[in-house]
């Protein structure tokens, strides 16, 4: 017999061996010999009280055994011969698209325009000691795409897309750890992620499918609305059937090329803002009510705000407890940031984006000439401001906390982790009112819910830029485009997923949408 039960445990249990037996026997009434194990399902943390609690859903096994197996068999097929699929991108969800053709018995043909993660490292590098971005390889482009060298946050909230746990149990599947499979807000960490994505390529190899790294596309022959053939960077062109077009939310080159090519696309609203930086410790102790050095036993702490300004949402987004900063911009002459984290979330510094919700019908009249590219060219524009204000390098426009929200220039700045440096800048006037005027709002405000937040003993960052795709890449129910057929918008590049699982759960869906058309 299997029985699932919610148990709570405090600090002090937690230190204890065998609590979850011992608490699993008493509320069962059971003896401690009749449970064969107590398997964790999920754990969080309810730190809403000054007596933290570790929340546990458990299964417990009374007189039976665990299964050794997983309920998820990831069968590929060797597929070497079979018929093929184009995929463009190897982020997640261009990954998980390979992974999904290879059991269904095709094969996937991937062109990634980046270089795998070991070469990538050398331009992730020069981007951050020489100021100098590889419009191909960076922190957006590559093995892996944006999520290899991010945070590798695994929350999500597509529930409804397609089998969450399927991902995480495919993850594992490659190398990451179990532990992904309880948290209630799992995440891998940066310094993991290289070797799964290493492991998941090397799968796609082995049972017959192709990777192409350093392989741009540059342009695509339709016929009578038909997809034909794809033209790369280096003169070659490759006939095709099928292509799943999973690029993220940066490549901003396919955009243009459809919009040339008047295929249809959309101007979609996103969110825009500054990466806010504190110590770690002033985060623990707002979180866990304490005073000096968090419980060994509790992780960094994170947090979640949000606040209505105009009408508009003001929120955190991708929070990053003891992380670090990076450049993510993808060409040089223009400075964007974003956050991450490694597994063991160790770093000194929490950040997060604290972005603006923007509407595309009422926000960019100025851009309306650009069409469904709108939005795209607001976004250009705030990189560029980024880049001039801070130096023009990939030095970082930056201002205390409470100096940008009174409207002051910094003397000097906190130490910070962004790795190729700040430079004092006047945010507060710098950034367009409609983001400028309701972060400043917004930031007071979280002070007033997280006692301490406000401070100058934070930085903010311009320019957390790339929350989103600003462009939708419409589709139908088929998840073909609207208009050409063959073509498959997928992931955060078309517009249908923010994160690593729901691309990876979108790429899944692409791939069987493609050969069942086949």
């Amino acid at each position: 017999m299997v029985k699932e039960i919610q148990l709570r445990v405090n600090l002090i249990e937690e230190r204890k061996e065998n609590i979850l037996l011992y608490k699993a026997s008493k509320q069962l009434s059971l003896d401690k010999s009749e449970i064969s194990a107590v398997k964790v399902l999920r754990k969080s943390i309810d730190a809403r009280k000054k007596d933290i609690i570790f929340n546990y859903k458990v299964a417990v096994y009374i007189n039976e055994k665990v299964p050794e197996k997983s309920d998820y068999i990831f069968e590929y097929k060797d597929v070497s011969n079979a018929k093929e699929v184009h995929i463009i991108g190897f982020g997640p969800a261009g990954m998980y698209a390979a992974l999904r053709c290879i059991e269904l018995g095709y094969k996937p043909i991937v062109l990634e325009r980046g270089k795998n993660v070991q070469d990538r490292r050398r331009d992730l590098k020069a981007i951050n000691q020489d100021h100098f971005v590889n419009e191909d390889s960076n922190y957006c482009f590559g093995e892996g795409g944006a999520g290899t060298y991010s945070d590798g946050k695994l929350y999500t909230r597509s529930l409804k897309r397609g089998d969450v746990r399927r991902i995480f149990e495919n993850l594992v599947f490659h190398g990451a750890t179990e532990q992904i499979l309880v948290d209630a807000h799992p995440h891998i960490g940066t310094n993991k992620l290289p070797k799964i994505i290493e492991n998941v390529r090397e799968n796609i190899l082995k049972y017959g499918g192709e990777i192409h790294f350093e392989t741009r596309v540059t342009d695509f022959t339709i016929k009578n609305n038909k997809l034909q053939a794809i033209h790369l960077k280096n003169g070659k062109e490759m006939a095709v059937n099928s292509v799943i077009l999973a690029t993220g939310h940066s490549a901003r080159d396919i955009y243009e090329l459809l919009h040339k090519k008047e295929i249809a696309l959309k101007a979609k609203s996103f969110a825009m803002g500054v990466r806010v930086e504190h110590p770690q410790e002033i985060i623990d102790q707002i979180q866990y009510h304490c005073s000096g050095e968090r419980d060994e036993l509790l992780p960094a702490a994170a947090y979640s705000l949000v606040h209505q300004v105009n009408n508009r949402g003001v929120y955190s987004f991708c929070m990053c407890p003891g992380g670090f900063i990076v450049p993510a911009a993808t060409a040089n002459g223009e400075v964007v940031v974003n956050g991450m984290s490694p597994s063991r979330r160790n770093n000194r510094f929490a950040n997060s984006g604290i972005v603006v919700e923007l509407d595309i019908d009422k926000d960019f009249k100025k851009y309306e000439q650009f069409g469904p590219l709108k939005g795209l060219e607001f976004q250009k524009d705030l990189e560029k401001i980024a880049f001039f204000a801070g130096g023009r390098t990939q030095t970082a426009p930056a201002q205390r906390l409470v100096d940008f929200v009174d409207g002051r220039l910094s003397n000097d700045l906190n130490d910070c982790s962004y790795q190729p440096g700040l430079k004092s800048a006047p945010l507060h006037s710098l950034l367009p009112k409609i983001i400028g005027g309701r972060l400043r709002k917004g930031f007071a405000a979280f002070g007033q819910k997280m006692h301490g937040y406000y401070t100058n003993e934070a930085n903010i960052i311009g320019v957390e830029s790339r929350t989103s795709s600003p462009v939708n890449i419409p589709r139908k129910e088929s998840l073909e485009h609207t208009e050409i057929e063959g073509l498959y918008p997928c992931g955060e590049g078309g517009g249908y997923a923010g994160g690593i699982v729901s691309a990876a759960m979108d790429g899944e869906r692409c791939a069987e949408a493609a050969i069942a058309k086949l």
